[in-house]
């Protein structure tokens, strides 16, 4: 369970002046669809790369949470239990979000708790 909620530390992983130079970058990655500006802006640093990785796992949790609440939202009496899920999962979301964006401003490369391991951008 302690490794499902560990926050891998790959700062030294790398440079110093990449991070710097694209702080902003990393920031914005964790900002819903503007995952895509850093993407395409800044797609030769490898430290973008990788807050841009996770801000795109955030963001297809976060659009899986809507698609559940308005669909699944709809069933009568069920939906109230779906509804309160989405809640709790929007919530989550800007946690995690929050976590992101404060050890990016920071200069850090940490993984998030539970989605942090997943890859989907190289």
């Amino acid at each position: 369970m302690n490794k499902l909620f560990e926050m891998k530390d790959y700062t030294d992983q790398y440079e110093q002046e990449d991070a710097n130079k694209h702080r902003v970058f990393g920031i914005l990655s964790y900002i819903g669809i503007l995952f895509l500006i850093c993407l395409f802006a800044a797609k030769d640093s490898k430290w973008t790369r990788f807050h841009t990785n996770q801000g795109l796992v955030l963001c297809i949790l976060d659009a899986a949470l809507v698609i559940m609440n308005y669909t699944l939202g709809l069933i009568p009496y069920v939906g109230i239990v779906f509804r309160i899920l989405y809640w709790v999962g929007a919530a989550i979301v800007v946690a995690l979000a929050v976590i992101g964006i404060v050890n990016t401003a920071k200069g850090k490369a940490k993984n998030l708790p539970v989605i942090g391991t997943i890859r989907i951008l190289k």
